[in-house]
């Protein structure tokens, strides 16, 4: 057996948040995770977004769930049906960013302070919630993994307070790594560059990004979802030989 296909996943067990549609990189996780042989709850923000994303979660027979994670009940209630469904978690991906455009747009020094705090629960707080409602269902360990952006450490045009939240996400994940790790929970986050999600597509002079992002890469290109899907799941403990 070689390297590529001695790597699975089967047997576990994981939560993926974020879906949106067949561009998500939330999507391309579920998708692969599925692949490689694990059972999967992956949740899309509402009824609203549903006729994006189902169709492509049924076409696996994946579970697919609506949760709205500024609303603490959603969340809580996603939880509480992945536990009931899979029993625990190996892993937990939460691909899930947003900011009002007004904010978004504007210069960060000019950011509503509603808006930032917004941005901050649903793209950086939220993931802590997520790991208190998870980590009590990960007791064999397992992984948690968000995902950043190089605007976490550097000024990036037009990224605006996205930077600022990010480089916050980026904390927030040493110090779960530090205060779950004794559990034998990795905390990581993924930072796979420019892509064009839905997320990334209220950023504004995207394409601009994406064409030096081009520019500057030695493959000349930008990463798949696929590519960003195998780097995630990588992080997640395997099963031990048989």
């Amino acid at each position: 057996m070689n390297a590529i296909s001695a790597f699975h996943l089967e047997g576990k067990k994981g939560l993926v948040l974020g879906l949106a549609n067949e561009h998500s990189i939330a999507w391309g996780c579920a998708r692969q995770a599925q692949a490689m042989g694990a059972e999967v709850v992956a949740s899309c923000l509402n009824d609203k977004a549903r006729p994006y994303v189902e169709p492509l979660t049924q076409s696996l027979g994946m579970d697919l769930q609506t949760c709205n994670i500024e609303t603490p009940e959603e969340l809580e209630k996603l939880v509480a049906y992945a536990v009931a469904k899979l029993g625990h978690f190996d892993f937990v991906i939460h691909s899930i960013a947003w900011a009002p455009l007004a904010d978004l747009h504007g210069r960060v020094v000019d950011s509503s302070s509603t808006g930032f705090a917004r941005a901050m629960e649903v793209s950086c707080h939220s993931f802590a919630t997520l790991a208190k409602l998870c980590a009590p269902h990960m007791t064999q360990g397992g992984s948690m993994v968000t995902m950043t952006y190089l605007g976490a450490a550097e000024a990036v045009p037009h990224y605006g307070l996205m930077g600022p939240v990010k480089a916050a996400l980026e904390s927030l994940v040493r110090y779960m790594a530090l205060e779950l790790g004794p559990q034998g929970i990795r905390v990581y986050a993924v930072s796979p560059g420019p892509i064009l999600t839905r997320a990334a597509s209220g950023i504004e002079a995207f394409d601009a990004l994406m064409q030096n992002n081009i520019a500057k890469a030695p493959l000349g290109r930008l990463v798949t979802l696929d590519e960003i899907a195998n780097l995630s799941l990588f992080c997640v403990p395997m099963p031990p030989a048989a």
